[in-house]
């Protein structure tokens, strides 16, 4: 069956560009962003890897660990790595999967179950569907699922901004609405009724409609107040 959100995030034990892991023994209780890429040496995937390093202290902040797979050999995750030095100004610093034997791309729907053979005379085209973001949560559940097409680099910091939005909404009672970033207004989750929310904020809100009740992220000022 096709992963959903709120699924436990399938464990494995892989080798990786820094040894062997266990997914799950990795993560700890740290959130995971688990980003695949289709072929090695294949150019829209340099420039992600080169910026997802420099993103890295941002992801650090937020206790997010970061993990890359592809479908080939760490020893080739290697000599790319010197590639994406040479071109983006930063070589990966965290771990890659070798996904030669296409397991972990199968087991998280990347690839067909039945699909056969390994990492050998496959292409970026017969890989195109191991293009996905994964946000798994300390509580080992995915927590967003994002799947690019091979000509769109991915947006990392959307990334961020929807980690952000996680952990806020994971801590307190409300949701982010459309376009969000840190620090702005927010709205009170629709599970709390009007008599808990009085409770949680004996300011008060804005209520354009009954539905609709926004309030100061917690512990920021209203825009509309600075």
């Amino acid at each position: 069956m096709a992963l959903q959100l709120g699924d436990v995030a399938p464990d494995f034990e892989a080798q990786t560009t820094d040894g062997r892991i266990k997914f799950h023994e990795w993560l700890g209780g740290s959130w995971g962003v688990l980003f695949s890429h289709p072929k090695d040496f294949t150019p829209v995937c340099t420039t992600e890897l080169g910026y997802m390093a420099r993103l890295k202290p941002e992801f650090d902040k937020r206790n997010a660990k970061i993990i890359g797979l592809s479908v080939d050999k760490v020893d080739d995750h290697a000599r790319w790595a010197k590639d994406i030095a040479e071109t983006q100004g930063h070589a990966p610093n965290f771990p890659m999967i070798g996904d030669t034997d296409l397991s972990i791309s199968k087991l998280y729907g990347m690839l067909p179950a039945d699909t056969e053979g390994s990492c050998e005379g496959r292409t970026a085209a017969t890989n195109q569907t191991v293009r996905t973001v994964f946000i798994v949560g300390p509580d080992k559940k995915i927590k967003l699922m994002i799947m690019y097409p091979m000509t769109t680099g991915r947006n990392f910091n959307e990334v961020l901004r929807v980690i952000d939005s996680l952990q806020l909404t994971a801590d307190h009672r409300v949701s982010t609405p459309v376009n969000w970033e840190p620090g702005q207004d927010v709205i009170i989750a629709g599970s709390v009724s009007d008599d808990e929310a009085k409770k949680i904020y004996p300011e008060g809100w804005r209520a354009p409609k009954p539905y609709l009740r926004i309030v100061p992220q917690p512990g920021k000022k209203s825009v509309s107040q600075v």
